[in-house]
């Protein structure tokens, strides 16, 4: 068996096929070690530090707000009462500032929002909740 080391995953000659598997070889303990192209120190991966400890940060903050269990203890709320709140950070910016305003439809309550389940798509919420007092 013959490894080249050219870049070339496929290489065709004389109606032969050789399929090539990026590897370095290595004398490791004067025994040779294969390396995958993976592990190559010029393919590593370039971690961004801050950026990995931001993402953790933010999966360790949402347990507590996914749940509403801490936040419940903390306020003296039931935790039904808590999760039903939370998803009205779900609303679209457009529908917080009209409620902000005193814009929001008039058949929109409080009661509907903690009861049913909202659209994701802001644009989708636009539409839905234009047809409130249509």
């Amino acid at each position: 068996m013959k490894v080249r080391q050219n870049g070339a995953a496929v290489q065709m000659a004389d109606k032969k096929m050789t399929a090539l598997i990026p590897v370095k070889i290595k004398w490791h303990g004067g025994r040779k070690k294969v390396i995958p192209a993976a592990t190559l120190p010029d393919q590593q991966p370039a971690h961004d530090a801050s950026m990995l400890v931001a993402l953790s940060r933010a999966w360790h903050w949402q347990r507590p707000i996914d749940s509403g269990s801490d936040i419940a203890r903390r306020e003296g709320l039931h935790q039904t009462t808590v999760n039903a709140l939370l998803r009205l950070t779900q609303l679209s910016p457009a529908l917080v500032r009209d409620i902000l305003n005193g814009r929001q439809p008039k058949t929109l309550s409080i009661r509907w929002l903690k009861t049913n389940e909202l659209l994701w798509d802001w644009d989708d919420q636009q539409e839905f909740f234009g047809r409130f007092d249509g």
